[in-house]
């Protein structure tokens, strides 16, 4: 689960990291409002979306101005200038693809004497199954970017969750940031409450980029990106609250409500599989035969009829589907039922597009029957590899 950088920061001020003042706004006139108990005499105004790139991203309107998602107001008449164009508007950005985010919200935040720009982040290593830092001194810029052309820049390290974190590795985050002095106890301080912030609040992500280091000569984090394991989510209802459902796709969020494992993707043919293995399986064979997944779905193993039709109609609501295939090896899962649920769900929402089905395993030939007496114009498949061909080229033949 994300959340936005406002409540991040929230987050961060409750276990004593330091940030900036800030105040969010959802109207121009909460913003004049924000601006003036910040006090100015410099505002950053900062569109609040689930996606980075923000500042160098572009809004589709014409009329949101010509700059990026985070701009640096000089009054407080333009902090709220900036933010009622911002407001309402769609954002692009390298990580929301062309179809951008709609800004419902801007953070109104003080401005910040920066002298550099560092980068900061813990992280889920899971070939360690252990927390791991991630520290370099090129704050500001993508860090996949530094690993590619310049990887000695970064110091990444996991922390044994017998001892946890230590003085020891602050001061080695702070060496390989080049902090002097008092900075140096401050980022022992901060690697510390960061890492108690990540496992009290079962964090899968905390990236603080740009951590700065001010006029002051004091650190200070200026941007942080935040999210959680939404499987622990029922240990903090707290955390709960802050999801922002707008920020999701709709097709995902449906299918959390009935417990199934949805991730729209960018392809043409709608996948339901029951099994995440035999799930990623699917996807790759129909990329091997030419073709793209437009979605992962696993329906689990102990789906019923409802659950599959819900299934089935989330996928058909993808506009971008051109075929579907079904895919059940009935172990816990028995085929008659996802045969019932197919037939139940075309029935309801129609059939518009083609339809390829593979029963395998428990009453599959229970499950053959059902979907061959229904009448419905459905392509029947006997492994894995037909399957794919069959939707694949059903796919080329109806486009």
């Amino acid at each position: 689960m994300n959340i936005h950088e406002y409540q991040a920061k929230a987050l961060l001020r409750e276990y004593g990291a330091p940030v900036g003042g800030g105040r969010v706004a959802f109207s121009g006139e909460e913003a004049w409002r924000a601006a003036e108990e910040l006090g100015g005499p410099v505002w950053v105004v900062k569109s609040q979306i689930h996606a980075g790139g923000r500042g160098k991203g572009a809004f589709k309107e014409a009329d949101a101005g010509e700059k990026g998602g985070v701009r640096l107001a000089k009054s407080i008449e333009e902090t709220t200038q900036f933010a009622e164009q911002m407001l309402g508007k769609t954002l692009v950005t390298h990580q929301t693809g062309p179809s951008g985010k709609t800004v419902g919200r801007v953070y109104i935040e003080e401005g910040s004497d920066i002298q550099r720009e560092l980068y900061l982040s813990l992280l889920v290593d899971r070939q360690t199954s252990r927390v791991s830092f991630v520290a370099s001194t090129e704050g500001g810029m993508n860090i996949e970017d530094v690993a590619a052309e310049t990887p000695e820049k970064i110091l990444s390290f996991s922390v044994d969750p017998a001892t946890g974190v230590s003085g020891f590795h602050g001061r080695k985050v702070a060496h390989a940031l080049k902090l002097e002095g008092q900075q140096v106890k401050e980022c022992v301080r901060l690697i510390a409450t960061l890492y108690k912030l990540f496992i009290e609040k079962d964090c899968d992500l905390i990236e603080i980029n740009p951590l700065i280091v001010d006029g002051s000569g004091s650190l200070k984090c200026l941007d942080c990106k935040m999210s959680f394991d939404g499987n622990a989510m029922y240990r903090h209802p707290e955390l709960a609250e802050l999801r922002d459902e707008t920020e999701e796709d709709p097709k995902e969020l449906e299918a959390s409500k009935y417990d199934l494992n949805y991730i729209a993707l960018d392809g043409e043919i709608g996948c339901m599989v029951n099994g995440a293995g035999l799930a990623m399986a699917t996807m790759d064979i129909i990329k091997l035969y030419g073709s793209e997944p437009a979605n992962f779905l696993d329906v689990g193993g102990g789906a019923t009829k409802e659950k599959v039709t819900e299934a089935f109609k989330i996928i058909t609501s993808d506009s971008k589907v051109k075929g579907i295939l079904v895919n059940i090896f009935g172990g816990i899962m028995r085929c008659d039922i996802i045969a019932e649920g197919v037939i139940a769900a075309v029935k309801e929402v129609g059939l518009s597009v083609p339809l390829v089905v593979r029963l395998e395993g428990t009453n599959v030939e229970l499950g053959k029957q059902i979907i061959g007496e229904s009448g419905l114009n459905v392509i029947a498949a006997d492994n894995l590899a037909d399957a794919a061909e069959k939707i694949v080229n059903a796919v080329k033949e109806a486009g």
